[in-house]
């Protein structure tokens, strides 16, 4: 009987410390960290995906028609201004110009012979006018076929990079038919797209050198060891994107930027009264992002929030909270809406110095 009582009275406390335990563990789940946002004036580094292209990127195409008769560069070679890449066979264009030349010569002698005539009122002024007039026309006909015969000589325009070679010796080559690309590398420009707000913000702080200098993150990941400038702005927003396209400038003395290659600028973004949150602090519910906001009366209730920008731990609000409000920011996955819960303050520049990137 006194062993039953004994086991009676040890379960009894075996119980009561459970239940003790269960009440702490309950106490401490209610007890949770609330914070301010922190409200600063800020600036931070965005990265913009970004299209490179050569300072001048042009087709080389033929002028005439006819048979490749030579190739003077092979792809991937540096050209300089003027120097002489394809050639046409220009046997046509060179019997054109001798014809042009002949037709000429006759039509000077016998302007020649006009005049002398005229000046003996043999014949009158009005025919030695017909003569000088058939002169000059032959000799636009040998400024033409001149001309024709130049344009069987293909020379850069620039000096630059020759692209692929489409064509081979002895291609018949049509007026207007690609033989080759030339890209002039010496500096190179990276486009990309700025919504409206950053557009702004960017213009408000147009005179800040930090604004307009600009880094270039390549494909690889690396950094380009040569900083660049944002010097064109385009003059109209694209109606479907909202965004402006920006140009940057870079050089490029190791060649080592290509036309058509991607990278990311990385753009500092100045940011005025900038009202900062760990993103721990938060919860997702179909594509929107909210906060429990924790009222005088200990009420955590949801709020929306808009997200201007997201960096490591943080989001940026554009709207949803102000300055004085506390919000919860640990516990966010546990509480339920309108729970009254019990919190502790914790000061938000200590919350941001150790930050987690999950809710807890």
């Amino acid at each position: 009987m006194n062993k039953l009582i004994m086991l009676l009275s040890i379960g009894a406390l075996l119980n009561l410390s459970s239940c003790a335990k269960k009440e702490e563990q309950k106490e401490e789940k209610t007890n949770f960290t609330v914070t301010n946002a922190v409200v600063v004036d800020t600036s931070f580094t965005k990265e913009y995906v970004s299209q490179i292209k050569s300072v001048r990127n042009i087709e080389i195409r033929a002028q005439e028609k006819g048979y490749l008769q030579n190739i003077y560069v092979d792809e991937g070679q540096f050209v300089t201004q003027g120097q002489l890449l394809f050639r046409i066979m220009p046997g046509m264009y060179q019997a054109e110009l001798l014809k042009a030349q002949g037709e000429a010569k006759e039509a000077e002698i016998e302007l020649k012979n006009t005049k002398s005539l005229a000046d003996k009122n043999i014949v009158s002024k009005s025919e030695q006018a017909v003569a000088q007039a058939k002169l000059d026309q032959a000799n636009a006909e040998v400024s033409l076929a001149k001309l024709h015969l130049s344009f069987t000589e293909i020379r850069a325009p620039f000096a630059g990079t020759i692209d692929r070679l489409p064509k081979k010796l002895g291609s018949l080559i049509d007026e207007g038919e690609l033989l080759t690309t030339l890209s002039d590398n010496s500096k190179m420009f990276a486009y990309f797209n700025v919504s409206e707000p950053e557009y702004i913000n960017y213009q408000n702080n147009e005179k800040s050198s930090s604004n307009k200098d600009v880094g270039l993150m390549l494909a690889n990941g690396d950094l380009l060891k040569y900083r660049g400038k944002v010097e064109v702005i385009e003059g109209e927003f694209d109606n479907e994107t909202g965004n402006i396209a920006f140009r940057a400038s870079f050089p490029n003395p190791d060649k080592l930027l290509k036309n058509g290659e991607t990278g990311k600028v990385e753009m500092t973004v100045p940011l005025k009264n900038a009202v900062i949150i760990p993103q721990k602090a938060t919860y997702e519910m179909q594509d929107q992002k909210f906060v429990f906001v924790v009222g005088k009366d200990g009420i955590a209730r949801s709020r929306e929030i808009k997200v201007a920008y997201e960096l490591p731990d943080i989001y940026i609000l554009s709207s949803g909270l102000k300055a004085d409000e506390k919000f919860l920011v640990e516990g966010v996955q546990k509480v339920k809406e309108d729970q009254k819960v019990e919190t502790k303050f914790e000061d938000p520049k200590k919350v941001l110095s150790s930050l987690k990137l999950k809710a807890d």
